[in-house]
């Protein structure tokens, strides 16, 4: 199916995902706008996972529809234009951090000079420049992340998909990592990020707020305070979870 001209990155129409008598999604709709950080929040089992891996095309919707860039999904014709960091790093221990990112690159189809200057940009953006050489057995935990990051990014993706990407590491590297998050949205890049930090939801453009593979709401960190009457996130969280045979928050 053609592109559509300048559609929302992300269109998830009324989309149910069922393994066997289990409801991992249940009539789940939301847009996502361009260059801008959505985050999904819910506890274990809520299903932020199993969407993130419909809207990644590794699966299809028991019903509804998903578009992203345009394209209903899964469609391989997108696949060069989204990165993704999972949970659990996808890093080879016993490549150099530098022949890491060349693996990743290549499968993008990243060679010769283009390859080299990415390699360089991304390495310095991650600060892992002078770990280049190093095995990435031989990187710290918080290490490790970053050289993922970099892996996901090392082909300039339009969308970027982060599963959990600041577990692990200390505050100062999280913040670091949001920074820079902020710095890709300014560039046009959209992203869709899973956390259980309400530090970091609060650092998102819009949030979708998760329960038994139900969206509870979509809204605006500070919307959703607003409409809660709670300052706190996590009381406010539960205020939506007691409502949730009621109707989505407003931006749903």
């Amino acid at each position: 199916m053609p592109e559509l001209t300048n559609p929302d990155p992300i269109v998830v129409d009324h989309v149910g995902k069922s393994f066997g008598n289990v409801n991992a999604l249940d009539d789940v709709s939301l847009t996502v706008a361009s260059g801008e950080t959505f985050g999904l929040v819910g506890p274990n089992g809520s299903g932020k996972t199993t969407l993130i891996r419909l809207l990644l095309g590794l699966g299809r919707p028991t019903r509804g529809e998903i578009r992203v860039l345009g394209h209903v999904m899964p469609d391989r014709a997108v696949a060069g234009q989204i990165g993704y960091m999972t949970q659990a790093n996808a890093l080879y221990a016993e490549l150099s951090v530098r022949e890491n990112l060349a693996f990743f690159g290549g499968l993008y189809g990243l060679h010769g000079r283009r390859l080299a200057a990415r390699t360089a940009t991304t390495l310095a953006l991650v600060d892992l420049a002078d770990r280049a050489n190093s095995p990435a057995s031989t990187l710290s935990g918080g290490m490790r992340q970053r050289l993922s990051l970099a892996c996901a990014l090392i082909h300039e993706p339009r969308l970027l998909f982060l599963d959990e990407p600041t577990v692990g590491i200390d505050p100062e590297l999280r913040h670091t990592f949001w920074d820079y998050f902020a710095n890709l949205n300014a560039a046009g890049v959209t992203i869709i990020v899973s956390t259980h930090y309400l530090d970091e939801a609060a650092r998102c453009h819009r949030l979708g707020l998760l329960r038994f593979g139900r969206l509870l709401a979509a809204d605006t960190p500070d919307s959703l305070r607003a409409i809660s009457g709670e300052s706190d996130f996590e009381r406010a969280f539960l205020y939506f979870a007691l409502r949730a045979g009621g109707a989505v928050a407003k931006g749903a």
